[in-house]
């Protein structure tokens, strides 16, 4: 099966001396943590004073869960972490988590003096054996041992005797009381009545899953809700008027026809650079992933609820397939519940610590943390300790593997492919389109369609497009001179994008340049929600930077601004990607000796990056006049530089620039 070699990955350590474990960790260590932190704003963390601690520690994104709060007070989040991201100049992105098709037990609640819901009364116990009844006929009842009104009125129509319906707190964890497992005895028109399979204490927001029946299929009837209820409708459009929404997280996805109607509301309402991330709660979703992973901007591995529908030795294998699928679309993907305990605890488990590091080594974008950071109590202790764990995890990652593995991808799709109007290509038009995608379940092309931007940015599936083809040579560049940096020019963040799917072991940061964009009856400035869109994708550093007549001018503030955040050193190689006269540039230059400027690259310096950069011969014929070498073969797969000199996809040029102290408006995000 073709790419079916690509599946595992090996990570391994060559080193089996373990005496680097107490030795003092590089001071420049912690500069930049590639995989990212996203959090959930709630009462632990609101404060301005905790938000800033946060930020501080490395969060990158923000969530606010409309599942659980009024307006107002998700309204006063964002109002403080807007006064947060002032104090601390740094960008932070804003995710809003839907309700969805989230069922929940009604049950009466006050609010406290910040405005969080908070419910009256002691918790409900509920012993094992005991019998209790879930009910649609009376919704306004109070909620004890013996009745339980839910706030679905069809709930009754999904269920049969003998299904299994799982009770919890909202954002239950491992370690909570607050979760019961029932078993259906009876099913009446109103009423569902379940006998306790274990004992609990139920307390807080409490939600209701119906976990599937079947082993290897489909079975159980689904709830007719729609993905956004009136109250998300309400809330985000709200929202979007007074704060920037960079980020919807669709809960309970189950199509792709799903994510296109949030994407629809989301125009409707003049919001239409705001991504949708689509979050994968049940068994459905895994059944539709392909299409749904298409469909969205990212992916969240719900794995609190998906771990319900899905059999526990099961779930390592489809966390693994999944990341793995997204990482071959070039897609952020995210990872819930890795850190339970921190909830309570100031130290991770050996397990969680082991499962976050793993998850690093499979690929994820970033690790969402939900009840850690919305009602822990070491929220910022929570962030720190993730980081510090993934900085280790990301030493030992196989950033080669992982680069061929997507090169592969290409080959043979390019063996797959026929030549146009051949009689095989005739005969076999439904095969010539396979890629790796189609061994991951995916039946896509790596490529879109051609759109407006031109032929310039595509090539025909199931090829990579041109710009993703810079953006691995790049990746292969800088691994090939051992860059500390890479630095790309973007205005939408798609070249940073398509740069983090190559996963470089060295920091990206992404320069985006705002521009004014006109309505016919308005003017507006765009470019930071580019810049915070780029806070959860594995390896980017977005920056900030004002328009400037000179790119020099501006490459030279980014390197200073790299150089005083600890990502490079004096005469460390940076790779430059820009586009300069309709024309994809790739540059390599080289940091000065007091770490504060740029030197020019000697020439045979340079001739000796392409060569290693590109495969090019030792006899190759070298012209440095034009900064560019003319080679008679560029090996490399994915390589855009084939026959000829490097400057029309991709350049190396000479740079002699003299450092300019400017005062551009730069504002980098990350741990530094």
């Amino acid at each position: 099966m073709p790419g079916a070699h690509a599946v595992n990955k090996t990570h391994f350590l060559k080193n089996d001396d373990l005496r680097s474990i107490v030795e003092p960790a590089d001071p420049n260590e912690s500069a930049f943590t590639a995989t990212k932190v996203i959090i959930t704003i709630g009462p632990s963390c609101q404060d301005v004073d905790t938000l800033c601690q946060l930020l501080s520690a490395g969060a990158s994104c923000a969530r606010v869960d409309l599942t659980w709060g009024t307006l107002d007070y998700h309204k006063q989040s964002l109002n403080n972490l807007t006064e947060a991201m002032r104090k601390t100049r740094k960008l932070c992105a804003v995710m809003v988590d839907t309700i969805g098709r989230e069922l929940i037990i009604n049950r009466e609640a006050r609010l406290d003096e910040r405005g969080w819901p908070v419910h009256e009364g002691q918790p409900i116990a509920i012993a094992a054996g005991h019998q209790i009844t879930i009910t649609t006929s009376d919704v306004e009842a109070n909620a004890d041992e013996g009745i339980l009104p839910i706030s679905y009125p069809k709930f009754t129509s999904m269920v049969e005797v003998g299904d299994t319906i799982f009770l919890a707190r909202y954002l239950v964890t491992g370690s909570d009381d607050s979760s019961l497992y029932l078993t259906v005895d009876k099913v009446t028109d109103t009423d569902v009545v379940c006998t306790a399979k274990t004992s609990a204490e139920l307390d807080g927001l409490l939600t209701v899953f119906h976990t599937e029946r079947s082993a290897d299929s489909l079975e159980n009837s689904q709830n007719d809700l729609p993905v956004l209820c009136e109250a998300d409708r309400t809330s985000i459009e709200a929202l979007s008027k007074d704060f920037d929404i960079d980020f919807v997280s669709l809960s309970f996805t189950r199509t792709a026809e799903d994510v296109g109607q949030a994407r629809s509301f989301m125009q409707k309402i003049g919001q239409p650079s705001c991504r949708i991330i689509a979050k994968l709660e049940t068994r459905q979703a895994l059944f539709n992933f392909p299409q749904i992973a298409v469909a969205s901007d990212g992916v969240v591995l719900s794995r609190g609820n998906l771990g319900l529908d899905v059999l526990p030795e099961k779930m390592a294998l489809v966390q693994k397939r999944m990341i793995s699928s997204c990482n071959v679309l070039g897609k952020p993907v995210l990872l819930t519940r890795v850190v339970d305990t921190m909830i309570t605890a100031p130290r991770p488990t050996r397990a969680e610590a082991t499962d976050v590091a793993n998850a690093v080594l499979d690929g994820v974008d970033g690790i969402l943390l939900g009840a850690e950071t919305l009602r822990g109590r070491h929220p910022v202790a929570t962030v720190d300790t993730i980081l510090h764990i993934c900085k280790q995890a990301e030493k030992v990652f196989d950033h080669h593997h992982h680069f061929e593995r997507l090169m592969q991808d290409a080959v043979e799709a390019a063996d797959l492919e026929d030549e146009p109007g051949s009689a095989r290509a005739l005969l076999h038009r439904d095969t010539s389109t396979r890629s790796f995608a189609d061994s991951e379940g995916l039946s896509i092309g790596v490529s879109p369609p051609v759109t407006s931007k031109g032929a310039q940015f595509h090539t025909k599936v199931p090829y990579m497009s041109k710009l993703e083809s810079i953006a691995s040579s790049a990746v292969r560049a800088a691994d090939k001179v051992k860059a500390a940096l890479i630095i790309v020019y973007t205005q939408t963040g798609t070249t940073a994008s398509l740069l983090s799917k190559y996963r470089p072991p060295m920091p990206i940061m992404t320069l985006v340049i705002p521009r004014l964009k006109s309505d016919t009856l308005s003017w507006k400035l765009e470019g930071r929600s580019a810049a915070r869109q780029c806070l959860i994708e594995r390896g980017l550093l977005p920056v900030l930077a004002a328009p400037s007549p000179s790119g020099e001018m501006l490459m030279e503030e980014a390197v200073e601004l790299a150089c005083n955040a600890g990502l490079v050193r004096p005469l460390d190689h940076i790779v430059i990607v820009q586009m300069v006269a309709n024309s994809f540039v790739v540059k390599i230059i080289t940091v000065d000796g007091h770490g504060d400027s740029i030197q020019p690259i000697r020439p045979q310096s340079l001739v000796d990056m392409i060569k290693a950069t590109a495969g090019v011969d030792d006899e190759a014929d070298v012209n440095l006049e034009n900064g560019s070498v003319a080679t008679n073969t560029i090996g490399g797969a994915g390589n855009p530089m084939v026959h000829g000199s490097l400057n029309r996809n991709s350049s190396a040029q000479i740079v002699e620039p003299s450092l300019r102290r400017t005062s551009l408006n730069l504002a980098a995000n990350g741990k530094a």
